[in-house]
């Protein structure tokens, strides 16, 4: 397996595999004092490059002529040839040491010939003739045969073909517009100027990488988001459009049309590739298994990629995959990685989904395979056909449980992957960050999710497939910033027709009481999700616990920001668009696993706000947790860290003490399970890899939930959350 090395010279390499965030590489620049203006670019990638070094750190010789050997040099650089490589002998005589290896090299690759089969002509400089056909040939130029002269009358019928391809390619434009030069010598300030030119033919690219991750059915954004994607691609002629995975599960489009809503949004916007997310297996336990992801598939007109997903032993898919790379990938169908054609340079993709599927999603008889091995196999796969810029395309998640996968390990393992996009973990990675492992570093990218954002990587490879330069970003996808693609809104406007009547529909249920989420309560004896038990937040901790249980029997508890619930839901018919407004964020659910200590210590941090001044009570925070499966009492009055009184959790149908020592299921939202609001000891069970991210989104879970009681809804505050230094059970507090 090759090993690359990064030549950003922003980058400064780790002895050991580490992740560093990058700053954007930038080209190294010349100090020569005898190059002009007109050449300084030119000069300045021959130097970056190490094509050429100049004759002193003042000198570059911009108007020397330039040997045959010495061009051969030059030219054997700028293709990315190994001078520590044995080529076949060309068999010349009169090649010296120093650039045997680049003759050999050219002229094993039919670059380059010699004056005849003893010499190579080393010494004698090269004609603009001769470097046009030497250029014409290194760039793989589409040369006519039947050109037998061009514009400039200088260039005669030998030469003609190799010369007009160079036109045509915009390599040069002659010294008049009928004189090329043609027997002149090429000056090396010639040469760094064609090269330069020739830089995209030789095997140089400038790849524009647009990406997105976890857009879960959120297909409001879309048409924003395409016209990001055009202005980019207007721009960037070479780019890649890819998806990491999760476009099923979320939004009312993926309820009203399983997927068929967002691979028309996926077909309007032209994406290159897409692997699978774990959602992408959800509806696997219904009756019709897995029909809407093949219908997704087989509608597709890009590829998909996954290279340790194994669909064979489920028949909805017969002949939907092939079990290898190719350079001949066809729409709608699955494969290990594809070789993408970006303006003649090819760019491996490669898929793989977390291993972790089966457990929090519904896969059936599909089957998952070790994503190291897979990932390695692909590489070689990729490099076996000759090609040296791969992308691994991930919905592994970029920090991860370790107990399954994620992308900061593939890349300290796999040699060999110059970029990851990835998905799952739904991380805002706005500055691309570096593994460096060896001489083979990896760029990892993602764009957090439900089309907030639209990821760019801008990277640039030499020959060797070796990235010496880049620049990333997210850009955030403001509606009222930017203008909607017509066309795109055109194809999602009948999907939103119906996703609007859906919102206005019940969700077969009636509240016969105020469901209490109100948010501003820093009166004392005002009601607060931020500072209080409220019979909404306990019916969303119940639907919480609901669904975890279903997902891992050994949860027993639910825990659930106040800052999570945005309003309150009025008397009457309750209707999808009332859960919205409640739950608007599609938090998804995460399990996490915490000692008791660690549970405690939880606790003490949702009540740890500041008392209300001249009162009784805590001020609102959005760390203030709803519970169910346990209760507790605490002491506002009580210094932070102290105020927790008593714990229970409730067993069968006990409730007993909270155990410090214990480990407990907890089931939260996956912000809260990360840290969020301020949560170290949830943030570190994350870091350690105790926390399952099955993913269903919050207000799905509730509805589904809500289905299942009988008769209207009349919760009540149940004295799970028990403020000792009030009066009354219910915390002495009224909805507002």
């Amino acid at each position: 397996m090759q090993s690359k090395k990064f030549l950003a010279t922003s980058i400064v390499a780790a002895a050991a595999a580490v992740a560093v965030a990058a700053p954007s590489a930038s080209a190294a620049e010349s100090t020569f004092k005898d190059v002009s203006t007109n050449y300084q670019a030119a000069v300045d990638f021959l130097y970056t490059h190490a094509i050429t070094r100049g004759y002193t750190p003042d000198q570059f010789g911009t108007t020397d002529s330039v040997k045959r050997a010495d061009a051969a040099v030059l030219i054997a650089n700028a293709l990315g040839f190994d001078p520590n490589k044995t080529y076949k002998e060309a068999g010349f005589k009169d090649v010296p040491a120093r650039s045997k290896w680049a003759v050999n090299a050219l002229v094993e690759a039919k670059i380059i010939d010699g004056l005849n089969a003893d010499e190579f002509g080393s010494d004698e400089l090269l004609t603009r003739n001769q470097m046009a056909k030497v250029l014409a040939n290194a760039g793989k130029l589409s040369v006519d045969n039947n050109v037998k002269s061009t514009q400039f009358k200088d260039v005669n019928s030998n030469f003609a073909k190799y010369v007009e391809a160079l036109v045509k390619a915009g390599i040069t434009q002659g010294k008049s517009d009928t004189n090329f030069g043609a027997y002149d010598n090429v000056t090396r300030g010639e040469i760094a100027l064609f090269l330069y030119r020739a830089q995209e033919n030789l095997g140089f690219i400038d790849l524009m990488v647009m990406h997105m991750n976890d857009h879960h059915a959120y297909l409001s954004g879309f048409p924003y988001v395409s016209t990001v994607v055009n202005e980019l691609r207007s721009k960037h002629k070479n780019n890649v459009l890819l998806h990491a995975g999760d476009a099923f599960s979320g939004d009312l489009y993926f309820n009203a049309f399983h997927g068929a809503a967002d691979v028309a949004m996926m077909n309007q916007l032209g994406f290159d590739a897409m692997t699978f997310g774990n959602h992408e297996f959800d509806l696997g336990s219904t009756k019709e298994g897995h029909l809407k992801l093949q219908e997704f598939i087989k509608a597709a007109k890009f590829p998909f990629v996954s290279a340790n997903v194994d669909f064979s032993k489920d028949k909805l898919f017969d002949g939907l995959q092939t079990r290898n790379v190719t350079a001949n990938s066809k729409d709608g169908h699955i494969y290990d990685g594809i070789v993408i054609n970006v303006n003649g340079q090819k760019v491996g993709v490669f898929g793989l989904t977390t291993e972790e599927t089966p457990t929090i999603s519904s896969t059936g008889e599909v089957k998952f395979e070790n994503y190291i091995e897979r990932a390695k196999a692909s590489v070689k796969a990729f490099e076996a056909q000759g090609v040296n810029k791969i992308i691994a395309l991930t919905h592994i998640g970029f920090d991860d449980s370790l107990v399954w996968d994620n992308d900061q390990e593939l890349a300290k393992q796999v040699a060999g992957i110059d970029i990851i996009v990835g998905g799952h973990t739904h991380s805002s990675i706005g500055e691309p960050v570096v593994v460096v492992n060896g001489n083979s570093p990896t760029i990892i990218v993602q764009a957090n999710e439900y089309a907030k954002a639209l990821g760019t990587l801008d990277v640039k490879f030499n020959p060797k497939g070796e990235i010496y330069s880049h620049a990333g970003k997210l850009i955030t996808i403001d509606t009222k910033e930017i203008a909607a693609d017509k066309k795109a809104a055109e194809v999602l406007a009948p999907f939103t027709e119906k996703v609007e009547q859906i919102k206005a529909e019940s969700i077969g249920s009636k509240a016969t009481v105020l469901l209490d989420g109100n948010r501003d309560g820093n009166n004392e004896g005002i009601s607060s999700v931020r500072h209080n038990e409220t019979n909404l937040g306990n019916l969303i901790t119940d639907a919480m616990l609901w669904k975890a249980k279903s997902i891992n029997d050994k949860t027993t508890i639910a825990i659930q920001n106040g800052g999570g619930i945005r309003t309150s839901i009025e008397e009457g018919d309750i209707t999808t668009g009332d859960v919205l407004k409640v739950m608007p964020f599609g938090n998804a659910l995460a399990i996490a696993e915490l000692s008791g200590a660690d549970l405690l210590a939880t606790l003490e941090h949702s009540v740890g706000a500041d008392a209300i001044e001249g009162g009784k009570g805590l001020k609102e925070s959005g760390g203030f947790l709803h519970i169910s499966g346990m209760k507790f009492t605490y002491d506002s009055t009580k210094a932070k860290g102290e105020r927790v009184q008593s714990v229970q959790i409730l067993e069968g149908d006990k409730y007993v003490e909270l155990d410090k020592t214990k480990t407990y299921f907890i089931a939260t939202n996956a912000f809260t399970a990360k840290g969020g609001d301020g949560f170290e000891a949830l943030g570190n069970a994350y870091k350690a890899g105790k926390v399952s991210e099955p993913g269903f989104v919050d207000y799905e879970n509730f509805i589904e939930y809500v289905k299942t009681l009988k008769g209207d809804l009349s919760p009540a505050i149940e004295g799970r959350i028990i403020d000792v230094s009030l009066e009354t059970q219910q915390n002495g507090y009224k909805a507002k």
